[in-house]
């Protein structure tokens, strides 16, 4: 798969350094974007349409957060990781409400961007099994639609009335589809998905375990470590410590 990133930094010496550090230990992109202010990351992104997309927050004209606001509006999604020089969780819960997938603080290694740049370009080449399936072949089309949501929104407060909307069922038919043909609830599976992705941020060990549960759509940490352990069989912090079988 062809992937395209974008590095976005107002400081020549950040921008420049990241994108050669890149370029000399991985192929795994076959386009590298280079912007230097919030107006040509907007310019840039609606142009070429990078899959990733490394932002800093406090840039010229516009700053990263508006970028990603801008990015919303236009119905555009790439896979966005903050760089920031601010140690405050309200920058970062901004841009995660915005869909940011990580938020780095400077100073960060080259060898520690290129790590995880090197991961959300697996993701997108080679999806997380039980997460972004390919086409569930015998599922009702309208279980595979609801799917397909749940996998894309699962970081929102998704309820099963909101899901049904989605694919004009009735909650109540929803339910009983779910438990027939996956053989599970709909909290269930919205669970298991959302542990999926939290699997992938606890092996990063990028963010506390309190961010991660807010990241992937748990508004309390202590309910999400209780539905991890069910899940996994271990506690989060465990998880992160490497006790795990998968």
């Amino acid at each position: 798969m062809d992937i395209k990133l974008l590095i976005a930094d107002d400081e020549d010496v950040i921008r420049n350094g990241i994108s050669k550090y890149v370029k000399l230990h991985t192929d795994r992109f076959n386009k590298i974007l280079l912007a230097e202010n919030g107006q040509e990351t907007i310019e840039q992104i609606l142009k070429y349409r990078p899959d990733i997309v490394l932002l800093d927050v406090q840039m010229p004209v516009k700053t990263g957060l508006e970028v990603m606001k801008e990015m919303k509006l236009a119905g555009l999604s790439p896979i966005t990781i903050i760089l920031s020089g601010y140690d405050e969780f309200k920058y970062a819960q901004q841009a995660l409400r915005l869909g940011a997938k990580d938020y780095v603080l400077k100073p960060v290694r080259s060898s520690d961007i290129l790590k995880m740049l090197t991961e959300y370009a697996d993701e997108l080449s080679y999806p997380l099994k039980n997460i972004e399936d390919e086409k569930d072949t015998g599922l009702n089309p309208v279980v595979s639609q609801a799917k397909e949501y749940i996998n894309e929104n699962y970081y929102n407060n998704l309820t099963l009335q909101q899901v049904a909307d989605k694919v004009s069922i009735s909650a109540g038919y929803l339910s009983t589809l779910f438990n027939q043909e996956l053989k599970c609830g709909f909290v269930d599976y919205l669970n298991e998905v959302r542990v999926n992705h939290a699997c992938m941020y606890l092996r990063q060990n990028y963010f506390k375990t309190y961010e991660i549960a807010y990241k992937i759509g748990f508004n309390d940490e202590k309910y999400f470590s209780k539905v991890f352990k069910k899940i996994k069989g271990i506690s989060p912090s465990e998880y992160k410590k490497g006790l795990y079988m998968d």
